[in-house]
């Protein structure tokens, strides 16, 4: 009879079998904190992912009210133009002022018209022997010269103000135009030989705004004027616009400083040095529509060193009508002339 195999254990076996495995410290530690880290990045990833939720959500509500076209004020603000929505507010502010002054077409404080032509004879303070001279010749006195106005013609001394305002030069002048009663004189203006060019600029802004006249007439006080030749020169221009009538002529531009009509902006006149063409100073004349244009546009107007080349200047940038008239040329031998040197 065979003998059933037998199984032998050693002690080393059953030792091993009945003893517990044991995990280290160590490991169970390392496991936790990776626990907690991983909650820690996913509770952070939720938090995260809720954020930006809320903050698509205010994008879409906040495009949604933003309007598709820009307003000014932001394209403003975006262009960086503050500046000049500044300027514009101000040039608004003074474009109504000139209105209530009385500074454009439509809005004109004028005496009552309308008249042919408004003469302004430029004069200065000492010169009241040469007005008391006119006065006794081609220019009408205090009766006559308002028969003259009703006839529609305007003669007035054209004179500024002195450099020490009130003193007894302005005080002279007071006293002879209360008495004569035929001057306009420049508040705004000081008189002075090289402010001629800014005389004329003020004496066509202040004419325009007192008489509503189809000319504007420029004489200097050296000048006998034909007073019933000019009327009917200018009688037969009647409703003619944009009229520059006057004796044209151009000449040489003087460079060299301390000669007679010597020019500071003569390099502006090109290598030629030779003026373009232009009016004489002595009389000139302007439509009405052209001393309207020196009224609005008196602050931005250049002026050189005389004042027929200022006003020559001023109406080489519009729709000018050039007319040469041979009678304006004062220092001439034509018989039919208008004027003539005093």
């Amino acid at each position: 009879m065979e003998s059933l195999p037998t199984t032998t254990t050693s002690k080393s076996d059953r030792r091993s079998r009945s003893k517990p495995i044991q995990t280290s410290k160590p490991s169970i530690f390392l496991a936790f904190f990776s626990c907690v880290a991983w909650l820690y990045v996913a509770g952070r990833l939720w938090q995260d992912a809720e954020n930006r939720t809320v903050l698509a959500n205010l994008l879409k509500k906040n495009l949604g009210q933003r309007p598709m076209v820009l307003s000014v004020e932001d394209k403003l603000a975006v262009l960086g133009c503050k500046d000049l929505e500044r300027r514009i507010v101000e040039a608004e502010m003074d474009l109504t002022l000139a209105k209530s002054q009385g500074y454009l077409k439509n809005n004109l404080k004028q005496t009552s018209g309308p008249f042919l032509a408004v003469i302004g004879v430029f004069t200065g303070f000492g010169s009241r022997l040469q007005r008391n001279g006119f006065r006794g010749s081609w220019m009408p006195k205090v009766d006559a010269l308002k028969k003259l106005e009703e006839r529609g013609v305007v003669i007035r001394f054209v004179i500024g103000r002195s450099p020490n305002k009130g003193d007894s030069l302005d005080r002279n002048i007071d006293e002879e135009s209360r008495a004569t009663q035929d001057f306009l004189i420049l508040e705004g203006h000081e008189e002075a030989q090289e402010e001629l060019p800014k005389k004329a600029k003020f004496f066509f802004s202040t004419a325009v705004r007192n008489w509503d006249a189809e000319f504007y007439v420029k004489v200097d006080d050296n000048i006998n004027l034909d007073l019933e030749g000019i009327i009917g020169l200018l009688e037969k221009r009647r409703g003619q616009d944009s009229a520059y009538i006057g004796c044209m002529k151009s000449g040489d531009v003087i460079a060299e400083e301390g000669k007679s009509w010597y020019e500071p902006d003569w390099w502006k006149f090109g290598d030629q040095k030779s003026y373009f063409r232009h009016a004489g100073t002595s009389l000139f004349i302007l439509s009405k529509n052209l001393a309207q244009y020196i009224n609005v546009n008196s602050a931005s107007l250049k002026t050189y060193a005389h004042d027929d080349v200022s006003v020559g200047s001023w109406m080489m940038g519009i729709q000018a009508t050039y007319i040469d008239d041979n009678r304006l040329c004062c220092s001439s031998i034509r018989q039919d002339k208008v004027c003539s040197l005093a």
